[in-house]
């Protein structure tokens, strides 16, 4: 498979669909040995099933399986680390990876429990767990989403799964988009397969799933990435980390010279174009300054339900919520950065149905 090539397939089958488009990509071609350890990385944010739209579909990596055994490689490992607020554990069970791995003799690494250390990543100090390190060859099982920080989620930030909770906190007072640039070069990406199946094209944790029946392979993060941004009509300047990742040298952004296939029947790359404005809708109504992904989605739901039954519009004064906060004075806050204010919605992160029920208060008692 050429570094600036996409393979798409589309189908109900998820496990024969990966295997045929891992044939088509010649995955086998691009493992160095036998006795490679292979790492599989899938985006298990939050403890929900894949059909919630937030996390991998466990038939796409029992496919990745097969097929590497099938062609002779055993040595084989699933790592990740759930967003800060919830526990891998639990992601492994209730997304189906604890089945997976009875079934397959696969093992486990919650890098949750793991240890960490420093790493270089192109002229930036990071924080890397220490397991990334034992693995040869790194399959990374992204899902296309939204994110309510950086609009688009998939390859480059599927990343922040191999990185301690401490380190995750740490990349949103640095504004993510540059560590996670330069995690695209400190943790280097094999082959990767993107779950668009059925993504939320909103919330990084799901709950607004837009069925694709779609599964795609390739090399290049940053290539998978600039092709996300115009799936989902934005510019790539519009999501920093992707042209940043570039000039570190992580990828290519050129989709005018990319082969962008698909196999097999179903629609073509050019007609594919989504886009949802559940986040850019309620932006307004919040003031952010480093606050963490899961704070930051647990809100943003949160203030799309009173915006559709018309109570937004009560609130006179924007929302506080991240880091930035802490130990600060203020009117209304979420999360226990904002512990100082006047009013507060406790909760590291709270969650949805508590911010919603807390602020709709607020604002009938206006």
């Amino acid at each position: 498979m050429n570094q600036n090539e996409i393979i798409k397939i589309y189908g109900t089958d998820y496990k024969e669909m990966t295997k045929t488009l891992l044939e088509q990509s010649d995955l086998a071609a691009e493992i160095p040995s036998p006795e490679s350890r292979i790492g599989l990385k899938p985006n298990l944010v939050t403890p929900t099933p894949a059909d919630n739209g937030a996390t991998t579909h466990p038939e796409i990596v029992a496919g990745i399986i097969e097929y590497l055994r099938e062609h002779g490689f055993l040595r084989m490992v699933i790592l990740e680390s759930s967003w800060v607020g919830d526990v891998t554990t639990e992601a492994f069970e209730y997304c189906g990876y604890n089945a997976l791995s009875k079934k397959y003799g696969v093992e486990l690494w919650d890098l949750q429990k793991d240890s960490s250390h420093i790493a270089d990543c192109a002229g930036m100090q990071l924080r890397i767990c220490d397991k990334v390190d034992q693995i040869d060859f790194l399959i990374n099982v992204p899902v296309l989403k939204g994110h309510c920080q950086t609009k688009i989620t998939c390859a480059l930030k599927n990343s922040k799964g191999l990185i301690p909770n401490s380190e995750k906190r740490h990349f949103h007072t640095m504004g993510l988009h540059k560590p996670i640039a330069h995690l695209g070069v400190g943790i280097r990406q094999d082959f990767i397969v993107v779950d668009h199946i059925c993504g939320d094209l909103d919330f990084e944790e799901g709950g607004n799933p837009v069925v694709r029946n779609c599964i795609m392979a390739a090399k290049d993060p940053v290539l998978t990435d600039a092709l996300v941004c115009r799936m989902l009509q934005y510019d790539v300047s519009e999501v920093p980390y992707v042209e940043m990742a570039e000039a570190l040298g992580a990828g290519s952004t050129d989709l005018d010279h990319a082969r962008i296939h698909t196999i097999g029947s179903g629609q073509t790359e050019e007609t594919e174009t989504l886009r949802r404005h559940k986040v850019c809708d309620v932006q307004y109504a919040v003031e952010e300054v480093d606050a963490c992904s899961a704070c930051y989605a647990m809100l943003v739901p949160a203030l799309d339900r009173l915006k559709q039954e018309g109570l937004l519009a009560g609130l006179s004064e924007k929302i506080a919520i991240g880091q930035g906060y802490r130990g600060k004075k203020g009117k209304l806050g979420v999360g226990l950065c904002t512990a100082g204010f006047d009013i507060c919605i406790r909760g590291c992160p709270p969650s949805e149905e508590q911010i919603y029920e807390e602020l709709m208060q607020y604002i009938k008692s206006r």
